[in-house]
């Protein structure tokens, strides 16, 4: 290992300017590669589309869902001949617009029941609603202040056409004689999710802003003892464009977890900048400078690059998670902070040949100084009382581990979108107003579900739930109600009546509740409530549906977002725990493999309470578990992790040089403490930019792995002292037993 790092070290003194050039090619490169970056929003950031409910749910997306708008209409009477007209009248022309296939809104239904024509008076308008299904009447006309018109895209259209379309739309409709008091919005998940792609992107440039920019700050304050104390921040900068360029390049979709992956990257990728700079300095004091990079590159490029591949460990076990968006933010991690570990290990020795560095003097500063012998005074006298120590801390992991469990989990995609966006706005107002815009989609497919039987059970499956979900469900539909409101508000009798009136049915409307003759959706639509409600009511539909089942050959599944959000509960419960499990596992099979001594395993411990202490801090800040704070232990063992090795790494070395434990201890702090201080704060500031993000799970995630990062200084400060001390006496006490049985064997 040491000869690897040492053939890179006489690359860089000899061929300085060849990598200068290739790390330009390779910069120019991302910057290429940064401009084919796409964001991701929706159920593909939460459910795996290979999945068995994945491919159900994008079945049914791409048959009954599509990309569907929705036009708000609002007044004081939605259905006043006026509004009603002003509707029939925009509908058309919308349709034949470019990327629009097709419309759909409650003129359309009252025109088949009215020989083809509004009604020309409110009383007119009276009777023809009498002669409409209730839920089809409510379908799009909700409440005596909204009507919805539903507008369906063309299938598999770019970001740039959907917005073009919906650009086109709100054109016509502002150059149209709108009627006095009606006011006209475009919403649903395609202009939802377009506005949230741009919220995303407006996010991820203002946290990586604000991260370097505290990064800059954190430097100047703390990283005064070094010459150009700014060089981590230009190296960190540097490592950010070759990451974005792998991520353009490899294909990889920003989703909400992701984009938080570059602050975090930010924050240990400046960490490990500082720890290559810091040796860099302390050995260009007292040797020349090819001297001092090699030396730098050989000693401390090992170290770090351990460090490094704990952490990978920690982000490696969110790929365990089923939900992708977890996925992702493990794998953009693990490729920026590698990343950014041969950024450092390769420019910052670069540079400073360049630039021919020169170190700022001996000694530290009277700050680092003082912080040094502070931290080695309150090691010592926590190496001397390890167990009370420890106990303290267990006590608290402990009690962190059994209220884990009653820490809410939270899986609302509306709560995760900034407050203030607009496409939320109008969705929260519809949604105050009618409940949910999202229904529970429940698809029956067989042989044939138009069969008389079928649309039959259909009706009375609708009607059953919203008379034993009255308070969940406000209403349902199918093409039953359809084809009850096109057969003059009566069922069909035979086969053949039935088959009739179904070719009376606009072929638009036909489109969003059948896929020919083998599968047909009902749609529930449903109050708002929060997500183990929803839950509760996905279980007690199922036993609805196996109590009243569909005629034979038929079968029924719910799905949708209304799916997804619910088993996304269970989802994050189920991989939560597993995958900090997990984490502890590969951390010390790695840490067993690399050092082979029982110390190795001492960094296990102060990682595990930092993770029981995690769950008191979220507890009592009041904060939920989501799709991103649920990956908070995986990720707490991986950062964690650094600072403890580091720790471990110190000591074993002095311990080479003393026998006394204690000296050691307080020698490995005093001379790494203030490093350890200073990287830490780095990676806490780092982590601190997610907090400014408009996104409240963004938002909330950084809180909590700020207070991660906290905690990790703690274990690695306070506690490892404490575990190290205890390690040497078991071992010296062992040891001394050994001796006794060698030297004393007992003879019956």
């Amino acid at each position: 290992m040491v000869s690897l790092f040492s053939r890179l070290a006489d690359l860089i003194i000899k061929r300085p300017k060849l990598l200068s050039r290739i790390i330009v090619v390779l910069m120019l490169i991302s910057l290429v590669g940064m401009t084919m970056i796409t964001m991701e929003t929706g159920n593909d950031t939460y459910l795996d589309k290979k999945s068995d409910r994945g491919i159900i749910l994008g079945h049914y997306t791409d048959i009954f869902q599509q990309n569907t708008l929705v036009l708000l209409f609002e007044c004081n009477d939605p259905t006043s001949p006026e509004v009603l007209t002003y509707i029939d009248s925009v509908m058309g022309p919308i349709q034949k617009l470019q990327h629009v296939s097709g419309t759909a809104s409650i003129t359309d239904v009252i025109k088949q029941v009215n020989n083809g024509t509004i009604p020309q008076s409110s009383a007119e308008v009276a009777e023809v609603k009498t002669k409409i299904s209730p839920s089809i009447l409510k379908r799009y006309v909700p409440s005596n202040l909204l009507s919805l018109a539903m507008v369906t895209l063309e299938p598999g259209l770019t970001d740039k056409k959907k917005e073009s379309a919906m650009n086109n739309i709100l054109s016509f409709i502002d150059s149209t004689n709108i009627p006095p008091g009606l006011s006209i919005k475009l919403t649903g998940d395609a202009a939802f999710s377009m506005q949230m792609k741009s919220e995303m992107g407006k996010s991820m440039i203002t946290l990586i802003l604000a991260a370097l920019v505290l990064m800059v700050i954190v430097m100047g304050l703390l990283f005064s003892y070094v010459s150009h104390r700014f060089l981590p921040v230009l190296i960190v900068a540097i490592g950010l464009i070759l990451t974005f360029g792998v991520v353009g390049l490899t294909g990889i979709n920003l989703s909400m977890a992701v984009i938080s992956a570059f602050p975090v990257m930010i924050g240990l990728g400046i960490d490990y900048a500082i720890q290559f700079h810091s040796r860099l300095e302390e050995e260009a004091r007292t040797n020349p400078l090819p001297t001092a990079i090699k030396n730098t590159i050989t000693r401390t490029g090992p170290a770090v690059m351990y460090a490094m591949l704990a952490t990978c460990m920690g982000f490696l076990a969110m790929f365990i998670s089923p939900v992708p968006m977890i996925q992702g933010f493990g794998l953009v991690s693990i490729i920026g902070v590698m990343v950014c570990y041969l950024t450092s290990l390769i420019v910052i020795p670069l540079v400073a040949l360049l630039i021919q560095y020169e170190a700022k003097g001996a000694g530290k500063s009277k700050l680092t100084d003082g912080i040094d012998h502070a931290l080695s005074k309150i090691a010592v006298a926590i190496a001397k009382n390890p167990v009370p120590v420890l106990l303290l801390v267990f006590l608290i992991a402990f009690i962190g581990i059994q209220l884990d469990s009653q820490i809410p989990v939270d899986t609302n995609q509306n709560a995760f979108v900034p407050p203030d966006m607009g496409a939320k706005i109008t969705l929260d107002k519809v949604t105050r107003t009618v409940g949910s815009t999202d229904p529970a989609p429940l698809v029956i497919s067989g042989d044939d579900v138009l069969s008389l039987e079928s649309v039959k059970w259909m009706k009375e499956f609708t009607d059953l739930e919203l008379t034993l979900h009255s308070t969940r469900l406000n209403n349902a539909v199918s093409i039953a109600d359809y084809v009850i409101t096109y057969h003059n508000g009566t069922m069909p009798q035979t086969q053949n009546e039935l088959n009739t009136v179904l070719d009376t049915i606009p072929k638009e409307v036909k489109k969003q509740y059948l896929n020919g003759r083998n599968e047909a959706v009902l749609q529930f639509y449903i109050n708002k409530m929060e997500t183990p409600t929803k839950s509760d009511l996905k279980d007690q539909m199922y036993g609805d549906l196996a109590m009243y089942p569909p005629p034979p050959g038929i079968e029924g599944e719910i799905t949708g977002s209304f799916d997804v959000f619910t088993s996304l509960i269970h989802d994050l419960v189920d991989s939560k725990e597993a995958m900090t499990y997990l984490g502890f596992i590969l951390v010390a099979i790695f840490l067993g493999l690399v050092y082979r001594n029982v110390n190795a395993l001492s960094p296990i411990v102060p990682i595990i309470a930092i993770v029981g202490w995690n769950a008191v801090a979220m507890y009592l800040l009041g904060l939920d578990y989501n799709p991103m704070t649920a990956c908070l232990g995986s990720m707490t063992i991986g950062v964690a992790a650094e600072y403890t090795i580091l720790v471990m790494e110190r000591y074993l070395e002095e311990r080479e040089k003393t026998d006394n434990v204690i000296e050691a201890i307080k020698n490995s702090v005093r001379k790494i403490g203030s490093a350890i201080l200073v990287s830490g704060f780095a990676t806490f500031f780092g982590f601190s930019a997610l907090i400014l993000s408009s996104f409240p799970i963004i938002s909330n995630f950084g809180l909590t792995t700020i207070i991660a990062v906290f905690f990790s200084l703690i274990g690695a400060i306070a506690v490892m002292p404490a575990i190290l001390a205890l390690i040497d006496e078991i071992v010296r006490d062992v040891r001394h037993l050994e001796d006794e049985v060698i030297h004393n064997p007992h003879h019956p």
